[in-house]
């Protein structure tokens, strides 16, 4: 079974009195262990679809289903539940809590769902991406490549089924964004989650399994490997 649908989304939103269609009758399956590039300009509709993919907006028309459950027919608190246990953000921006040490980022979702032993679990997953060591510095004491790796950490600490990445080497030099690339796709396979990253990177491109591009909120083209 697919852990992300789409089946024929639009999105509309309302700019300045003018109805503006961002999404266009989209349908999409991600399954397990595929790692997924989406392309185009800016303002063709990647942002959009990753946050209907996490359930962070809701379609105009048509269906999200996350992991089987479509996300419109879900109340607030299934809501919440959805985004903690089954999905997984990365941000451009790392969005790591400055005044929180390594570790206490990576395991602070697992706090918020009162698991128990999200020390152990927090250090586990920052082993995982190679910041072993490093867990009891601040965030400013680390390089741009070091916070992003801390990023998905804390993503995939909660082992989410769906891993969602905006522009996730904006921010990052080509050598150290390429390292992140590789270690996301080598993460999509040992966890066996359903990937998505927005990014004009060809060399993103050139790793997924599927390249996606986006025009005008409908997919231009597929390619697969």
């Amino acid at each position: 079974m697919a852990i992300l649908s789409l089946q024929n989304v639009t999105k509309d939103y309302l700019a300045d009195g003018q109805r503006v269609r961002a999404i266009d009758g989209l349908s999409l399956e991600v399954c397990s262990g595929e790692f997924v590039a989406v392309m185009g300009r800016s303002g063709c509709g990647k942002s959009t679809l990753l946050s209907l993919a996490g359930a962070m907006d809701f379609p105009t028309s048509g269906q999200v289903l996350v992991d089987g459950l479509s996300t419109t027919s879900l109340k607030d608190a299934l809501l919440t539940q959805l985004r903690r246990e089954k999905i997984g953000f990365i941000f451009q921006s790392f969005q790591l809590l400055h005044t929180l040490t390594v570790v206490e980022n990576v395991e602070l979702p697992l706090l918020l769902a009162g698991k128990s032993g999200a020390r152990e679990i927090a250090r586990a997953r920052l082993a995982s991406v190679e910041m072993a060591g490093l867990d009891e510095r601040y965030p400013h004491q680390l390089s741009g490549g070091q916070m992003q790796r801390v990023g998905i950490a804390r993503a995939l600490v909660h082992s989410p089924k769906l891993l969602l990445a905006d522009e996730p080497t904006g921010n990052l030099d080509t050598t150290t964004g390429n390292v992140i690339l590789e270690l996301l796709r080598r993460l999509t396979r040992e966890q066996d989650t359903a990937t998505i990253i927005a990014t004009h990177s060809a060399e993103a491109a050139a790793l997924a399994d599927s390249v996606i591009k986006l025009r005008d909120g409908k997919i231009q083209e597929i390619t697969r490997r």
